[in-house]
């Protein structure tokens, strides 16, 4: 069994971090989304794994490499122009061969291991299986219709759901899904779905499992998807403990869990948590209080006097006041921007 990550999309949801970066390499508790996606397989015994990346996503391969560092085997296949999903995953046919495949979505996050899909395809033998999850509104996700414990249908953000149980972007397909690809017509969104595929799997007469996970999930594609994320990350790998990198400084510093602190950071007079993530090299001087907050490396915060929460700071972006400055409020602060409040200005960033 062969393994596939997509992470050629734009990320336009993203801006402003997503310019200088994929979306897939934003860090979630400190490590890149792509390398859950990496470990996921490599739990379920998948270590030949291609990766789907896009000409300009040039941080990714070296970033990666060859997979040794994960136990993997990592090809890199190149989606020149976001044509969907099927697209992606007819463009990596010569790599994954008549191999059963997981395929994953590389801007996704599961909190449940992928032991569901393999159990259903070792057990019911079928030619495909698709993770499902309980939604509260079903017509924002590609949705899958059961009938007798059997999948017979799948449709792309359906207006008017034929129930609440939503793909999550976690596949296992067989050597089918390709001919079934090759009929495909491009959707409304001028892409090639993979619902359409798997439906068309069907109406063939191809017979598609499910697996159900009750495990939180996410797509990292907006800001507020991103700190939610990091939350349960940090929350599942921490509980209310806090980590700080061997090479960091503190001093004079409250810190409520979970907070995580990278390497070569220095903090002073800061109170932190909960739910922080700090990458390496990041300096925070004077600041009343941070919470739900991401900081790239080498973001620099000084003399804040209000309540930070809910924030993103990019890499090396510098956010300072004067003493007397009162400023409130949600800060998306993108690479290398600069930023300085000064005294007696009420401004909302």
């Amino acid at each position: 069994m062969k393994g596939l990550i997509l992470c050629a999309g734009r990320g336009t949801r993203l801006h402003p971090f997503s310019y200088s970066q994929p979306k897939t390499l934003l860090p979630v508790a400190n490590h890149p989304v792509l390398h859950s996606c990496i470990r996921k397989l490599c739990e379920v015994g998948v270590h030949d794994i291609g990766i789907v990346i896009h000409p300009s996503q040039v941080q990714i391969p070296p970033l990666i490499g060859d997979g040794s560092q994960f136990g993997a085997s990592i090809t890199f296949i190149e989606q020149k122009v976001p044509l969907g999903i099927a697209h992606a995953v007819q463009l990596a046919q010569p790599f994954l061969q008549d191999h059963p495949f997981i395929l994953l979505l590389g801007d996704n996050l599961l909190m449940d291991s992928l032991h569901g899909l393999t159990r259903a395809f070792v057990k019911d033998k079928p030619d495909g299986v698709v993770l499902l999850s309980e939604v509260d509104r079903p017509q924002d996700y590609g949705i899958a219709e059961i009938k007798d414990g059997r999948l017979v249908g799948v449709e792309e953000k359906p207006k008017h759901p034929k129930s609440n149980l939503a793909v999550v972007g976690a596949y296992l397909l067989t050597k089918p899904i390709f001919a079934s690809i090759a009929t495909l017509k491009p959707s409304a969104r001028g892409e090639y779905e993979i619902t359409d595929a798997i439906q068309s799997m069907i109406d063939r007469g191809y017979r598609i499992s499910h697996a159900m996970t009750n495990g939180k999930y996410t797509d990292v594609g907006t800001i507020e998807r991103w700190l939610e994320a990091n939350r349960w990350m940090l929350a599942s790998e921490l509980g209310d403990r806090c980590q700080v990198g061997s090479t960091s400084v503190l001093e004079n510093c409250q810190m409520t869990g979970p907070v995580l602190i990278g390497e070569g950071c220095v903090i002073k007079n800061c109170k932190l948590g909960p739910y922080v993530s700090i990458q390496d090299g990041v300096r925070l001087e004077n600041c009343a209080q941070i919470e739900n907050s991401i900081f790239l490396e080498n973001s620099f915060l000084r003399d804040i006097s209000w309540k930070v929460k809910d924030s993103v700071f990019g890499r090396s972006s510098i956010l300072e006041t004067e003493k007397s400055a009162d400023s409130h409020g949600v800060f998306i602060v993108s690479d290398k921007s600069s930023i300085r409040i000064p005294a007696n200005r009420k401004e909302r960033l």
